[in-house]
């Protein structure tokens, strides 16, 4: 009888270690297929920045006493913003001085300058457009009297993304409201418009 028990207990300590042995390590359903190859996360370009997204916007820049209220916008929407077009780009400005001792505000010259670029690589800019003022000093824009011009922005590289255009305006303030000598300052601005790309044939 003593020996039956004995055996007993060898034959339940031989289960538990069979137990033990075949419960170690993951499941076989985790383990996923050993020769799969990994594969790589898919990269998603970020989204062009775009000034003009909603059609127009607004600045104000400050150029010593000079404060200038300029709005942009194109009558071209965004969705025909291609690289081949020629690309309209208006802009209307009014100043104050400050102090406004009765000086007046006068535009000499605005600039515009198109810098293309594809990603994050500048590409060839275009020749500046300059509006140049056609009266001495210059063409007044001191509220309420303002000014009012529109620019083109040619064709650029067809592997453009978007277009940066520098804004030059450069001002002559009256030193004092009867005086014939005047103050130069400049404002300078940048807006960035994205280039519409051609639709996917996928």
């Amino acid at each position: 009888m003593r020996r039956r028990i004995l055996r007993g207990e060898g034959a339940l300590a031989l289960l538990v270690g069979i137990g033990v042995l075949t419960g170690c390590g993951p499941a076989p359903w985790t383990m996923g297929d050993p020769e799969a190859t990994p594969t790589a996360s898919a990269t998603v370009a970020p989204p062009v920045p775009n000034d003009l997204s909603s059609g127009s916007t607004q600045r104000e820049l400050v150029a010593g006493a000079v404060t200038a209220k300029v709005d942009y916008w194109s009558t071209l929407s965004m969705d025909r913003w291609t690289a081949g077009a020629v690309k309209p780009l208006s802009v209307s400005l009014v100043t104050n001085v400050t102090p406004d001792d009765g000086q007046k505000v006068y535009l000499q010259k605005a600039t515009v300058t198109a810098i293309a670029a594809a990603g994050d690589h500048a590409l060839a800019p275009l020749d500046p457009q300059t509006d140049a003022a056609t009266v001495a000093p210059g063409y007044l824009v001191l509220a309420p009297y303002s000014y009012s011009q529109t620019f083109t922005v040619g064709p650029v590289d067809a592997k453009a993304t978007s277009v940066t255009l520098q804004i030059t305006f450069d001002f002559l303030v009256q030193t004092t409201p009867t005086s014939a000598e005047y103050a130069k300052q400049t404002a300078t601005d940048t807006l960035t418009v994205a280039i519409a790309q051609p639709a996917s044939e996928d």
